[in-house]
């Protein structure tokens, strides 16, 4: 059994896929142990609560500087034991002990086709704004595993999203989430569950 934590800061759309993929069998052999944000009011919080799993709350404001949030969200994650850390949009920086306690055992969803529009500055509706003043044609979602870097992580998987006349980048982000960011975190997630996946020279190989 895969035991994961999932780190939320908004809503949770991906958190409730990868919830409902576990009801409906697309994620097999998988539990969610927590769901933590670092936005109290986030409403993957209440979705957790709602379906009688721990929800935590834990902002860099509420401690004295990132050093000591840093160590205190990796004491907790550490405390919870996963076998997986989900990043489902999570817009705090993972602490380099944490990359290290966890290595090739966190994985993150980015709204774009990485490495385009990654890295510092670009998460959330950025990320479609500025896909959309580039004019590109093509955008999609990538989940990879996390490392030191910003977004630069062995790539799973991605999946492409076409651009639409008149998109805006709310219309943008929607499309993002139901045509690839809801269909490849479950995937990944059943994957790693099921042992299919392979990292070997910082690729990730299906086995």
């Amino acid at each position: 059994m895969l035991k994961i934590v999932v780190c939320v800061s908004g809503g949770g759309t991906n958190l409730q896929a990868i919830m409902d993929a576990i009801d409906n069998g697309k994620i097999t052999d998988t539990e969610i142990l927590a769901v933590i944000s670092n936005n109290a009011g986030a409403g993957a919080l209440e979705r957790a609560r709602n379906r009688g799993i721990q929800a935590i709350c834990m902002s860099p404001r509420s401690y004295s500087d990132r050093e000591a949030f840093d160590q205190a969200f990796t004491d907790r994650i550490s405390e919870l034991a996963p076998d997986l850390v989900v990043l489902a949009g999570f817009l705090v920086k993972i602490p380099p002990q944490m990359v290290r306690a966890f290595s090739n055992r966190i994985v993150n969803i980015h709204p774009s086709l990485i490495p385009s529009f990654c890295g510092v500055g670009y998460y959330g509706l950025k990320v479609h704004e500025k896909v959309l003043e580039r004019g590109v044609k093509v955008t999609g979602a990538t989940v990879h595993f996390v490392n030191d870097g910003m977004d630069e992580g062995p790539i799973i998987a991605q999946k492409p999203v076409m651009i639409e006349e008149n998109d805006t980048p709310e219309i943008l982000q929607r499309r993002v989430m139901e045509q690839a960011e809801w269909i490849l975190l479950p995937q990944a997630i059943d994957d790693i569950a099921n042992g299919r996946l392979e990292i070997r020279d910082n690729h990730v190989y299906r086995l």
